[in-house]
């Protein structure tokens, strides 16, 4: 929503450069030629100024605008100095070492559960037809 309200006010800023300037294009036919000269060329230098006010408060806050998203660029040094950018990457290296850390802990107790499972079978005198049994692992989980 904040898109096309944002869009809207463009749109209405436009009209109305469009609006003032077609008004004041018109006004300088009557003008002598040294004072419409002096207007054009103030014109030209207030529209120069103005987009690069516009591109230094873009670079300046380290922001590229990528199709009305945001991004922090890494290539510039306005405030992100090492220990911020260190900072920004430990959540990540934090995140890998919990997963490998579950992944760990996951495999140590199915390990564990298939060596209670391999000792009850050691242990126990059973058929063979006992071992062929689909149930027979959840039997001897639901037994301890």
């Amino acid at each position: 929503m904040t898109n096309s309200l944002q869009n809207r006010s463009d749109i209405l800023q436009d009209r109305f450069a469009l609006k003032a300037t077609s008004y004041l294009s018109a006004g300088t036919a009557v003008l002598p030629y040294d004072i419409s000269e002096r207007l054009r060329a103030a014109r030209v230098q207030a529209v120069s100024k103005r987009k690069i006010a516009i591109t230094r408060t873009a670079t300046a806050a380290g922001l590229v605008n990528t199709g009305g998203s945001a991004a922090l660029t890494w290539g510039t040094d306005d405030g992100l100095n090492w220990w911020s950018r260190i900072g920004s990457v430990l959540p990540l290296v934090a995140l890998v070492v919990g997963l490998m850390t579950i992944n760990s802990i996951q495999s140590d107790n199915r390990t564990r559960e298939l060596a209670e499972v391999d000792a009850a079978l050691l242990i126990d005198e059973l058929p063979p037809a006992a071992f062929a049994d689909p149930g027979f692992v959840q039997f001897l989980k639901t037994t301890r």
